[in-house]
Formats: C-alpha cells, structure tokens, sequence
C-alpha cells in the first residue's frame, strides 16, 4: 500500500492507494501544529499505512520573491517558473532590487534572474550583491556566464544554482529551475516552519502541494484526451488555477515569454471567505452580476468558520470565483489551450465537494461569454477524493501507471 499525504494548514488529508493505483480508502485529520506528525500518525491508524508519499502547504506553503533584471522579459520568466514550481509569489521585482520592499513580503525563498546567456550581467551582479545581506536562500537561475560571480557575491547565503529559466529571448526552460526550487523548499525552507520538532516530517515531505497537484493536472492531460485540462482550486483566501496540455504549445505565437505545458496561477483576492469581499468587487467590475452581496462577503470575511444553512450565496461566490480566475488564468497564458480549448475541467476545494449539486455552477462557467468558447466541450467534474495531489506524488514517485489508473477517476 501507498500512503499519499497533504499536510495544509487547516486540514491533512490521506489517500491510501494500492500500487496498482486503485484507491483504497480517504480521511481526513486536522492539522495539528506545532507537531503536524500527530495529525500524521492519527491518518495511519485510520486510513491504513504503507509506503508514505506527503506533500505540504502547511505554514503558508511556500512564499517566493522573483528578483529578476526587467518586467517585461526576465522577471516574468521567473513569475511564471515560481507559479508553476507551486510557489506562493509575494513580490516580484524588476531592475535593481529594492531590499527594504523585498524583506517586508517576508519570503522563504529568492530566485534570482536576469539576462539571457552570453548577454547584460551588470543587473544581475547588482542584486547578488544586495542579496547578500537577505538571510534566506536563493535560487539562482539567470545568465550561466555571470553565476560564478554571483556565487561569490553571495558567498554568506544558501545558493541554489542551476541553468538559466531564460538561455534566450522568447524561450523559456523552466524545468531546472522548478527543481531547484523543490530542492530548497524541501532542505531548507520547510524545516524552518515550526512544523514539527524533529527531521521525521522533512524527510517525509517530497513536494510543495500545489506543485504535486500540478504534476497530476499534467498527468491527466497526458492521457488520450482531446483538449486540455483546468483545474479551478477555489479556496477561502485564493484561488489557483492550473492548466496543462499534452503537447507544447504550437510554434509561431508572438509572445515575450514562451509558455510551457503546464501552468499554475494564483489569485490571492478570489476566495470564499478571507477574500470573499474581492470576488464580489471583481464580479461587480466584470459585470458577472448586479446583486449586492457585499454584507455577505463582509460576513464571511470576518467569521471565516462560519457554514450557512442556505448555500445559495456562496454557490453564486464559487461561480463568479471560478469564472473570474479562469478568466486572469487565460489571459496570463495569452489564452493558449490548443486547438480544442479544454477537454476536461476539474473544481476542486471544500465548496465544491460540499455543493450536492453544481448544475448552478456548471452553468454559470459554461454561460459566461468569455470562457464559452473554451468550455465548450469540455466535461466538468469534481475532485470529491482529493487525488490530485496523490496522483502528481505518484507520478513524482515514477508510478506512472498507477498515476494514471487513479486519474481515470476524474475522467
């Protein structure tokens, strides 16, 4: 048996899974800081034990700056890279860094970009020098001909280095640098969190959780499918977004930054209770209603565990969240889904598993003029066993068809 663990911050979730990839068994545990292995140990006796696979959220997940040398090219490289490494991005900076706004976000990690192989070092060299006095790691992943020298500026740091998140204009490598950022968070980032006393958990944990997730969106759309697959997380502070295709996006789009496969964003002002009072301002300023429902996001703000006995608000909540982060996901991709816009959409989070029926929500996405085209073949359905982050940790493990046997669940 294969034991497939989420650590987040409220909730640890189990999935215990054959090594054929059927699923056996699913629970529940509340997160239990600041030793997290007792709401761990509480799953095994519960759900079953065996061989453990655990991803984490826990303590805010993983909080990332981009230090990066212009907006337009290198730091949005490294936006994009963070994203997709299932980073948290809390500042993102362009030129020579600002130190006092970078240490006010408080990040766990820096990647550190700019210029493109062979090309400017001086912005590059600039900030390693600033960084230096910043007492987290970095990640370094900009121009290979200027990181000798960068490593040397940060001599007193933790550095990560690995190739370059952009070796030429237009072509972004994000792989690299997805697994130097991996590696850091799991050696030096989440030790540090308060989360458990001893090594045991560290070892244990293989992956920040939005990046396990994103391994299993890639893996379901690795499967004979036509489209590509989203997945619309919608959470009480954010909601996240992830889409993948089978194929690399098609040659010959102009665009600053090349796109790869998969993709992630956040949307740190769409959620169903911290954020509540955001999505009804955007639904509002996108004209996705006319209805004032700002007392009851104002509500849900300040009670955030509070459960209505009438869930007609927070469906029509979840609807304009998901419609609204569908919406910034697509224009963040420049709308590059392949040819046949998405096959299969996934909702995901507590709202969606609690809704007994999401015929309302269902038709609120597939009505909406701007993701009709998108959606319009595409199947929805609800990830009510929580497998996607398994299925990225399987997948992560090299169990691939087991990734896939318990992928067909969605499908």
């Amino acid at each position: 048996m294969i034991l497939c663990l989420d650590v987040g911050s409220t909730w640890t979730k189990a999935a215990l899974v054959t090594e054929e990839g059927e699923l056996v068994r699913t629970g529940q545990h509340p997160t239990t800081p600041p030793e997290v292995l007792r709401g761990v140990d509480a799953l095994r006796e519960s759900v079953g034990d065996g061989e453990v696979l655990a991803c984490s959220s826990a303590g805010g997940g993983l909080r990332l700056a981009v230090v990066g040398q212009e907006r337009v090219v290198s730091a949005e490289a490294g936006y994009r890279v963070a994203l997709s490494a299932g980073a948290k991005v809390v500042h993102v900076s362009a030129g020579l860094v600002d130190v006092k706004a970078l240490r006010a976000s408080a990040p766990d990690l820096v990647l550190l970009v700019g210029g493109t192989d062979g090309g400017d070092q001086s912005v590059l060299l600039h900030n390693a020098g600033k960084l230096a006095r910043v007492a987290v790691p970095i990640v370094l992943a900009g121009n290979v001909e200027a990181q000798p020298e960068a490593v040397r500026l940060l001599h007193n740091r933790t550095v990560v280095a690995c190739p370059n998140v952009l070796p030429d204009v237009g072509r972004l490598a994000p792989e690299p640098a997805r697994r130097a950022i991996r590696e850091a968070f799991l050696q030096h980032v989440i030790g540090g969190k308060g989360l458990s006393r001893g090594p045991r958990f560290r070892r244990l944990v293989r992956a920040v959780t939005p990046d396990a997730v994103l391994g299993g969106v890639s893996r379901l759309a690795a499967q004979d499918r036509e489209g590509a697959v989203l997945v619309v997380d919608v959470g009480g502070a954010t909601t996240d977004v992830y889409s993948a295709v089978s194929t690399a996006d098609s040659e010959g789009v102009e665009r600053t930054v090349a796109l790869p496969p998969d993709r992630r964003t956040v949307e740190g002002d769409l959620g169903m209770r911290w954020s509540a009072p955001g999505v009804v301002k955007e639904a509002h300023a996108e004209r996705l209603t006319t209805e004032d429902l700002t007392a009851e996001a104002q509500r849900r703000a300040e009670d955030v565990g509070w459960l209505p006995e009438d869930p007609a608000v927070d469906t029509k909540l979840a609807s304009f969240a998901a419609i609204l982060a569908v919406r910034r996901h697509l224009r963040q991709v420049d709308g590059q889904l392949g040819p046949h816009g998405a096959g299969l959409l996934v909702l995901s989070g507590g709202v969606f598993r609690h809704m007994a029926d999401i015929a309302p929500v269902e038709e609120a996405l597939r009505g909406d003029p701007v993701l009709r085209p998108v959606l319009r073949t595409a199947e929805i359905t609800v990830d009510r066993d929580y497998v996607l982050a398994p299925v990225g940790l399987l997948a992560e493990s090299g169990r691939h068809e087991a990734a896939d046997r318990l992928a067909k669940r969605l499908s």
